[in-house]
């Protein structure tokens, strides 16, 4: 069974930055598209990043991108998602999410298998 675990939410001000972790477990994880999800207080969750298995392709919502950047270390199991220029807009819990066998990332949420427990972002105003 394969398990997720965020770590790097918090308090920041606007125009401040964050760095998100999500560590994997498994031994396919070199082999997994992985995702950023995010839900905000009375909203549904909604896809921020992903990034497929090499870390060659990319994927982001308009609302984050050149603002946001996602990356991996496959030697760590480990997927990161760098938050940069944040607005009271991105608060919201983080979400980490795998695909599982070698299928491509996508901004789908019904195609990941697996994901943790989130990781609550606050940003003040």
């Amino acid at each position: 069974q394969v398990q997720l675990v965020e770590s790097g939410g918090g308090l920041v001000q606007a125009g401040g930055s964050l760095r998100l972790s999500c560590a994997a477990s498994g031994r396919s994880f070199s082999s997994r598209a992985m995702g950023w999800f995010r839900q905000a207080p009375g909203k549904e969750r909604e896809f921020v990043a992903s990034i497929g298995w090499s870390g060659g392709i990319t994927f982001y919502a308009d609302s984050v991108k050149g603002r946001f950047t996602i990356s991996r270390d496959n030697a760590k199991n480990t997927v990161y998602l760098q938050m940069n220029s944040l607005n009271p807009k991105d608060t919201a819990v983080y979400y980490c999410a795998e695909i599982r066998a070698s299928r491509p990332a996508t901004v789908i949420y019904a195609s990941y298998d697996y994901w943790g427990q989130g990781s609550q972002v606050t940003v003040s105003s």
